[in-house]
């Protein structure tokens, strides 16, 4: 079955913000509040899509158990994986994040970005 949803309207209707936390985030700098709405859900296979809103701040970040696409669609963020040099990613960007990745998140800008949990 086609499932389908107007990117324009999902953070319009995501009503709840909660804290940025564990597993995969960690805040370093202050309490950033994120919005999350899944859109596809797989839990057989182990992947789960969906749109997630972040506020600014900086976040240590452990793709331990799983990796992550991301497709930035507002915003911007600079990502420095663990012993890696910065990337600033912003609107229309995709970028990888595999399974083991360890690192930093600074988002400059409040973060929207559709994202492919795997």
């Amino acid at each position: 079955m086609t499932q389908h949803v107007r990117v324009s309207e999902v953070f319009e209707r995501i009503p709840v913000a909660g804290p940025l936390g564990p597993p995969l985030g960690v805040p370093v700098s202050g309490a950033p509040q994120t919005w999350l709405e899944e859109f596809t859900s797989d839990s057989e296979r182990g992947i789960h899509t969906g749109f997630w809103r972040c506020e600014a701040g900086r976040s240590e970040w452990n793709f331990a158990e799983m990796g992550e696409v991301i497709h930035v669609l507002a915003g911007r963020l600079v990502v420095t994986e663990q012993g890696g040099e910065p990337l600033e990613l912003g609107v229309g960007d995709v970028a990888s994040f595999p399974r083991g990745w360890r690192g930093a998140w600074e988002i400059l800008e409040p973060l929207e970005k559709f994202y492919v949990m795997l």
